[in-house]
């Protein structure tokens, strides 16, 4: 292998005759007085005679054809090998051409490649282009992972991609991107089990019902550890809720704000006003319904009730309640008051103010990780109040132990969440993304950190974005999101080419941490996600499970006849509980007729359905 062409300080050409390259590949520059540089390879491809060199328009021009003629190249009979690599440190001079160029050995570039441990980084995937260092790997980086491949599980060959937690502290939050099928959602799970693995406390918002880590990767049974004591799942409205007495009226606007849309300036006044320090929701509810009552009614209308005959004692006294909160806010827009009511309303029918979120704050302080499921809007909703609470009693912690206080200690931890854009929304606001943004810009100080996971990197607030030091770029096939994502990391225009081409669960991991892109296959997760199975399966095996249970019962009534298909339909809602009637049951019939599961006998009087004969 020799360096061709014209040479720069950061690129170079390199060639061979007998030796393909692979992309993403390091390879060392034999250059003595640049203190023999290193370098990736970005772009590879191979001549042979059939293929005029310099006649298409590829990375290879005609200074590459004349340097490849004049060390010996015979361009045509030869199959030329060529790849542009770059320097990973830029060089104070051009690289000389026609220098050696070759693999280098594991320890030459252990710094480049692993910045932690495998017990204290997460082990997310192998590094691309580094299968040539398999067997030069220290020991401590052998045998870390699988991989999955065409649906086949694969030992390690290159050189595990460990992430390095510690380092959040300085280069705080994550970001996880990629187009729908591109491995996203296993990339996550992978991300989430290696925190486990590290018993690192972390809130994850599951709108998806898939983070669940009871099911294992049977293939990896032995190796795989278990994650039983490590994980929570709660579901909002079921385990965990809004103890309305504990919030402040900003928290109730931002709640009731994130039920049904933003807020009008009226609707803010009437909960402004309405709302009591220590108000339950029953109080703050009644009190809400009897102003919105009282207005509806107005003074004159109260008045006459107030004349009517056969009022009782307690009747007196309810109209002349009404009658005060109609005097102390009467002039509160009667719409104002039903839109805040329909909200508060819906929040409550989602199950939110029935628990709280004890749950969840002792998941974290034992160091689990807690996944909140629900629907989506929910989830907003649930995560505006929660995320608040818990970053303000690590705040609070933090700042008593600065100020020389002893503070309750409540742990660092992680906030997780896909969907993101969601959330946090660019453009618009939205109660999450307030607490979202002030983790984004402040977290690190205090030890709480942020992975936000979307299809859509260009709908999530700019702000945010810019926060996220580490981004794992999976499979994006749309132009605008490219464009966002390569304004946002370092990827090269070659890398950003590469994008709608990536195989499921490889991704580009742009990191401060590193300093430069690398490209990673993520491992083989541990455990599986509750949607792993393909629905086209679960169709024929609901549809044979199905048939099997009907048949079952068709046959101990064989033969059947026409005149008792009706008995036959309350049989099978009966037993198999499904609602037919007869012309779907002779649908059915007719269907195992054709497959040959029973036979079928016609006659000018009636219709005949009996088991196959033997031998018929």
């Amino acid at each position: 292998m020799q360096i061709v062409g014209v040479t720069t300080q950061q690129e170079v050409y390199v060639a061979s005759k007998d030796r393909k390259f692979r992309i993403n590949e390091i390879l060392v520059i034999e250059d003595s007085v640049l203190g023999n540089p290193k370098g990736e390879v970005v772009e590879t491809l191979s001549y042979n005679r059939l293929i005029p060199m310099g006649l298409d328009k590829s990375m290879v021009d005609t200074e590459v054809i004349r340097s490849l003629e004049q060390i010996g190249y015979d361009i045509g009979s030869d199959e030329v090998n060529v790849a542009k690599m770059r320097l990973f440190s830029e060089a104070p001079h051009p690289v000389r051409t026609g220098c050696e160029v070759r693999c280098p050995q594991f320890e030459e570039v252990r710094h480049l490649l692993v910045k932690t441990t495998p017990e204290e980084g997460l082990i997310l995937g192998e590094i691309r282009g580094t299968e040539s260092l398999g067997e030069s790997v220290d020991t401590d980086l052998k045998e870390r992972l699988h991989l999955l491949e065409e649906g086949e599980i694969l030992p390690q060959r290159g050189v595990p991609f460990l992430f390095d937690i510690q380092a959040m502290h300085q280069y705080p939050h994550i970001g996880v991107f990629g187009g729908s099928g591109s491995g996203k959602s296993f990339g996550l799970r992978v991300m989430l089990e290696e925190l486990m693995k590290l018993s690192i406390p972390t809130l994850v918002f599951d709108p998806h019902f898939e983070m669940q880590f009871g099911q294992k990767n049977q293939e990896l049974a032995q190796e795989a550890i278990s994650f039983e004591d490590r994980w929570l799942s709660v579901q909002v409205g079921k385990e965990v809720g809004i103890r309305f007495s504990d919030l402040s009226t900003r928290d109730v606007i931002d709640l009731i704000g994130a039920a049904g849309g933003n807020l009008s300036e009226s609707m803010v006044n009437v909960i402004q006003s309405l709302h009591r320090r220590r108000d339950s929701y029953p109080s703050f509810s009644d009190r809400l319904n009897n102003v919105a009552q009282a207005i509806e009614e107005g003074a004159q209308g109260l008045k006459r009730r107030l004349k009517e005959e056969d009022l009782t004692p307690t009747d007196v006294q309810r109209i002349k309640d009404l009658m005060d909160l109609h005097q102390q806010y009467g002039t509160l827009p009667l719409a104002s008051v039903k839109g805040v009511q329909w909200r508060l309303s819906r929040l409550d029918k989602a199950g939110l103010f029935q628990q709280d979120i004890v749950p969840i704050e002792q998941g974290l302080e034992q160091g689990r990780l807690v996944v909140v499921q629900g629907a989506s809007w929910v989830l907003q909703v649930f995560s505006t109040y929660v995320i608040g609470a818990l970053y303000r009693k690590r705040r609070d912690y933090q700042d008593a132990r600065m100020n020389g206080e002893e503070g309750t200690f409540f742990p660092p931890f992680i906030t997780v969440t896909d969907e993101a854009h969601n959330f946090a929304p660019k453009g618009v606001e939205s109660p999450p993304k307030r607490i979202l943004k002030e983790i984004a810009q402040e977290g690190r100080k205090y030890g709480s950190f942020l992975i936000l996971a979307t299809q859509r990197p260009t709908l999530l607030d700019e702000t945010i974005t810019a926060q996220l030091n580490t981004k794992c770029v999976f499979r994006t096939v749309r132009g605008t999101d490219i464009a966002t994502l390569r304004e946002e990391t370092d990827l090269t225009a070659e890398e950003g080419k590469r994008l709608p081409y990536l195989r499921s669960g490889d991704t580009f991991i742009s990191s401060a941490i590193f300093g430069r892109t690398v490209l990673v296959r993520i491992r083989a997760s541990y455990t599986h996600s509750p949607h792993v199975s393909n629905p086209f399966d679960e169709l024929k095996r609901f549809k044979a499970e199905r048939d099997e249970r009907v048949l079952q019962l068709i046959d101990q009534r064989l033969p059947l006849f026409d005149t008792d298909l009706l008995d036959m339909v309350g049989c099978i809602k009966r037993e198999c509980g499904l609602d037919w009637d007869v012309d779907r049951l002779k649908q059915e019939l007719d269907r195992w007729v054709a497959e040959g599961k029973i036979i079928k006998e016609e006659s000018p009087f009636t219709t005949r359905y009996d088991r196959v004969r033997s031998g018929g």
